[in-house]
């Protein structure tokens, strides 16, 4: 490192009333944090931008709450470049909770190390978190057989590329739903999705019975909102509903009380909705790794990034993705 190095960081100067803007954030500068017994000092190389991101400036969540005047908080692989603990090598790659920011301070046992075996981005889409959670949450929580029908929300993004993928691998007639026509055509040419809806369609519930003329045994929920509802009334006997994520609630107003249908539906319906958190299944990572990393070799799982270039791009890269302009799992690349 050079004695003219700073570190530069992204600062939620207050939080959001409201949707989310980039004028929220703003740019510094400030020292290289210097590593103490038994730490490391790691330099971005990929930050990963998700709806979580969002999530964390309303309160505590399953990590703490995001104040005004914070470094914003994010998830990211990066490159040790000075350790002080003799198991952790310098020029290892590893994940960490390192911030929108160049460098940061870690505890070495905290952190674990990558070995890539695929382009290091693909360490944070289709074999990291993103592509563990759609692994967990479909195969472990869902549990689909083949045959059975999978209903997918916000179907293009970054976790629910991989579950349509996934579903289908499994032997499952998926269906997706995205905000676009491009990402519909997306999922259906180059995903093979069976069928594809609209969550804007004044005629959703109409076209999504006729997308599941046989119902829906599992869904897989990125969304909660609206969507979650109508995917209640048209479940199946014993259906399957993973809770994932709820997006339409994380930017802007208070979400409204719901879903309808809890506990009517459930009871009636022997429904069996569960969420998770992909931590809860680390005892499995690495067969969920190995599987994955086969599917991507053997073409039945392919790999949707969507990366921007540059530490100053991240608040736009956040405000974007919660308008939804990403296909695939959305990243910043801090440094080469």
């Amino acid at each position: 490192m050079s004695a003219n190095d700073v570190n530069r960081q992204v600062v939620l100067t207050r939080l959001p009333k409201g949707h989310l803007t980039p004028d929220l954030f703003e740019l510094r500068e400030a020292t290289v944090p210097v590593p103490g017994p038994g730490e490391a000092l790691c330099r971005t190389r990929l930050l990963s931008i998700d709806a979580a991101n969002r999530a964390w400036m309303q309160g505590a969540t399953y990590r703490s709450a995001i104040e005004g005047g914070d470094v914003m908080a994010g998830f990211a692989l990066a490159e040790v470049v000075e350790s002080n603990d003799p198991g952790l090598a310098v020029g290892a790659i590893v994940e960490a909770d390192q911030g929108w920011q160049d460098y940061a301070v870690h505890p070495a046992r905290k952190l674990s190390v990558v070995q890539p075996r695929l382009p290091l981005s693909n360490h944070l889409s289709v074999l990291g978190v993103t592509g563990l959670t759609a692994w967990f949450g479909l195969l472990r929580v869902g549990r689909p057989v083949a045959g059975e029908t999978v209903l997918v929300s916000a179907a293009a993004g970054a976790t629910g590329n991989v579950v349509c993928q996934l579903a289908k691998r499994a032997g499952c007639r998926v269906v997706g739903i995205a905000g676009s026509d491009d990402k519909r055509r997306y999922l259906e040419t180059e995903l093979g999705v069976d069928a594809t809806v609209s969550h804007r369609d004044p005629e959703l519930r109409r076209i999504l019975k006729d997308a599941c003329p046989e119902g829906v045994d599992v869904y897989f929920d990125n969304t909660a909102g609206p969507l979650l509802d109508l995917a209640l009334s048209r479940m199946n006997m014993h259906g399957r509903i993973v809770c994932c994520g709820a997006v339409s609630n994380y930017d802007g107003d208070a979400p409204v009380a719901g879903p309808r249908g809890v506990p009517g539906l459930l009871v009636t319906k022997r429904l069996r909705m569960e969420g998770f958190i992909v931590m809860d299944f680390y005892a499995e990572r690495a067969a969920a790794t190995d599987d994955l990393a086969a599917a991507v070799a053997d073409g039945s799982v392919k790999v949707v990034e969507d990366v921007i270039d540059g530490l100053e791009q991240a608040p736009q890269a956040l405000v974007g993705l919660l308008a939804g302009e990403n296909v695939g799992k959305r990243m910043v690349r801090v440094s080469a």
